[in-house]
């Protein structure tokens, strides 16, 4: 009974404020009286830029990041960042299509090359999302459960593929159904300080320098009012996605699992300067079945790793993961070029063998936005985020939800 109350809480986010349906309408903004860093480049080295064109429905609009970041279990990694925005229709019926290409390496054998993508057809006919890694990744596990201290963990290390793909067809204004595909294959799995089982007690996808390969379906619905996902505007979101796993696609193991997302954006003012507020919520259980240990619902592991700013990266694990986050975000600046956000975060993962949630872990904190490229609409954002006995510093392209 517990997972549908959670279900019924997040329902509320779509149903405040919704804006009135348009049929084949997006929510258009016109960025075209801000500044952005592009700006400031052409007016400090007095380059003109070429004359606009009438038709700018497939110009593609690319936003760079380099930046150099720990890695768990010691040193540094350069990681880059580059976010390419475009539009394959008219941008008044055509949400803003996104590829993201985030690598990093240190130079010592990590490293790691993801590329995401969110792709929007004509009219929002169609919705192609995809999701491909592959990465050596070397992270803390803290186990099973919420209760477990700071300093009991243990540095797994592993070879990591991965291909997600789904197409989702419009069925109504903003309402997409479809199906896709997703595969994890995690290999050489090793606990550096002690044996993954022996430290989580857990049986499946746990034995050293083990193996561990999912693949199965999906089942996928979205409802969608956002134009742009890289900076939302006031709208909602919403992302079910059932998946099954089974030998019958050379999956290990047979389960399944449930993921459901929801976020609503409102607006606070009707003057020039962003004034909203953003609400995210979103719930992870596995539904029946022997679900391999890294599979398992993880803070920080949501599909696009943007939860829990503040936590560290698969710091609580269950069979079923809560969380909460809500961010105020704000222009300083008139033409948008500065901006700050705020936020705070609570999330909560069953305890093994009761999958009752007893442990609540929060977390805040704030960040400065800097306009990169207005017409895609992207910041850079630098955040500071903390909770008990960890803090940290992020850079990212985009808002974190």
């Amino acid at each position: 009974m517990f997972k549908y109350l959670i279900v019924f809480l997040l329902i509320p986010f779509c149903v405040l404020a919704q804006p009135q349906m348009v049929r084949d309408t997006a929510n258009y903004v016109d960025y075209s009286n801000q500044t952005d860093l592009i700006d400031l480049g052409r007016s400090l080295f007095n380059v003109t830029p070429p004359k606009v064109k009438v038709e700018e429905d497939k110009d593609v609009y690319f936003s760079f990041l380099p930046v150099s970041s720990q890695v768990p279990g010691g040193g540094k990694a350069l990681l880059t960042s580059t976010t390419a925005g475009f539009y394959l229709g008219d941008r008044r019926t055509t949400y803003i299509s996104t590829v993201t290409f985030t690598p990093y390496l240190n130079f010592r054998g990590r490293y790691g090359l993801p590329i995401r993508s969110n792709i929007w057809l004509k009219d929002n006919s169609y919705t192609i999302q995809g999701d491909m890694r592959v990465m050596r990744y070397p992270q803390y596990t803290w186990g099973l459960g919420g209760g477990m201290s700071n300093d009991t963990r243990v540095l797994l290390d592993y070879k990591y593929i991965r291909f997600y793909e789904s197409a989702l067809k419009r069925i109504t204004p903003y309402f997409f159904a479809g199906v896709g595909y997703n595969m994890d294959y995690y290999i050489n799995i090793e606990g550096k300080d002690e044996a993954l089982q022996n430290f989580s007690n857990y049986m499946h996808g746990t034995a050293n320098s083990q193996n561990s390969f999912s693949s199965g379906a999906t089942l996928n619905l979205l409802y969608d009012t956002r134009n742009n996902s890289i900076n939302p505007l006031p709208g909602c979101y919403s992302n079910l996605v059932y998946r099954y796993n089974s030998s019958v696609f050379g999956s290990d193991t047979h389960w399944q699992s449930l993921y459901f997302d929801m976020r609503k954006y409102i607006s606070l003012s009707n003057s020039g300067k962003k004034n909203i507020l953003a609400l995210w919520g979103y719930y992870w259980t596995i539904l029946k079945g022997n679900t391999p240990y890294l599979n398992l619902p993880s803070v920080g592991w949501d599909p696009y790793n943007r939860s829990a700013r503040g936590i560290s990266q698969n710091r609580y694990r269950g069979e079923g993961l809560i969380y909460f986050e809500s961010e105020y975000r704000r222009d300083i600046t008139r033409n948008g070029l500065l901006g700050y956000v705020v936020f705070a975060s609570v999330n909560s993962v069953t305890e093994p063998g009761t999958r009752q949630y007893r442990y609540w872990h929060p977390a805040a904190g704030g960040g400065l936005r800097v306009k990169f490229n207005k017409k895609s609409g992207t910041n850079i954002g630098v955040d500071y985020g903390f909770s008990k006995g960890y803090s940290a510093v992020m850079l990212n392209l985009g808002e974190a939800f």
